[in-house]
């Protein structure tokens, strides 16, 4: 991926335990980059599928709206069976490990999470690999090293602290 130079997205920074709006000069500023499109994709609430277990025990699966009608985007009014259309989804199931014990298999599970969140990098030709590597900090947080290989030859690397609790 070539960057360019212009901004054309608003820039999200990760502060905490969300993100926020990028300031630059009193303004908002903006990138051109990943750091935004990698925010949005782990944690933005993906919808849950039928076999997850919610952790409010609602049966709430959560998920953006437009998700629904995806299959549409390039299709028009005709449901697009194609393999993009079951794969263009927006955000993670990372809010999923909210109510969870920092086990193993909850770090595990978080690994997998966050990569199939950013899968959409490799099927748009943005990123060649996607690699999450997660670890347990401090009681009650999980941190995320996201390392994409980028179609270039580039490398673009950002870690990023969650709240289990």
């Amino acid at each position: 991926m070539t960057m360019r130079a212009e901004a054309n997205d608003l820039r999200l920074v990760w502060a905490g335990m969300a993100s926020d709006c990028a300031m630059s000069g009193g303004d908002l500023a903006a990138e051109s980059g990943l750091e935004t499109a990698v925010i949005l994709s782990l944690f933005c609430d993906a919808r849950a599928r039928e076999d997850d277990v919610i952790p409010d025990g609602t049966g709430y699966r959560r998920g953006w709206w437009a998700d629904s009608v995806a299959p549409l985007a390039s299709g028009g009014l005709t449901v697009r069976e194609d393999a993009a259309a079951a794969h263009d989804r927006i955000g993670s199931r990372l809010w999923l490990l909210g109510r969870e014990k920092q086990l193993a298999e909850v770090v595990r599970r978080a690994k997998d999470y966050a990569e199939e969140a950013l899968a959409w990098l490799i099927d748009d030709g943005v990123a060649s690999g996607v690699s999450v590597t997660p670890s347990v900090p401090r009681r009650g947080w999980l941190m995320l090293d996201i390392r994409i290989s980028l179609a270039d030859g580039g490398e673009y690397r950002q870690g990023l602290e969650y709240p289990l609790a």
